[in-house]
């Protein structure tokens, strides 16, 4: 990081916060790359998600194999993504951002950013994002619904 970042950084959250949140992320990061890696050794060694692939196996068993294969495959993509909004927060902590509401600019809670790293938003202003947009989600589906007695 740039010096001149890294004071900016410092100047709109204390070093100790500056320093802590970076080594909460930077720890998180590690963890999570630790355990996509293992996953990922281990299919290479299984040669399948689900490792049956020189089992006989029968029909259902195939079929409870295919589902393992499908979660654990869906965990890894999670983990990925979760890899690359904490790789975001860092950045955004090196500019000086990071812990701060998108929304309203406050500092988030060190108790909601230990839960959540990377979150954008203080939990009121998420709070209010989610009931707009579950708002927004009832209103489309009464609009849905309406529509369909006009189609008559």
């Amino acid at each position: 990081m740039k010096d001149t970042q890294k004071a900016g950084a410092e100047q709109r959250m204390s070093r100790s916060r500056y320093t802590e949140l970076r080594k909460m992320l930077e720890d998180r990061r590690r963890q999570i790359q630790a355990e996509v890696q293992g996953k990922m050794r281990g299919v290479r060694e299984e040669g399948s998600w689900g490792g049956k692939l020189n089992e006989v196996v029968d029909a259902v068993e195939s079929a409870e194999a295919d589902i393992q294969e499908d979660i654990e495959f869906a965990l890894v993509q999670m983990k990925s993504e979760t890899l690359n909004k904490i790789n975001d927060a860092l950045t955004r902590l090196e500019h000086g951002d990071y812990g701060f509401c998108f929304d309203c600019g406050e500092e988030i809670a060190e108790k909601r950013l230990r839960a959540l790293p990377f979150a954008v938003r203080c939990k009121d202003c998420e709070e209010a994002r989610e009931n707009a947009e579950r708002r927004e989600r009832q209103l489309a589906t009464r609009r849905g619904a309406s529509s369909l007695f006009l189609d008559m």
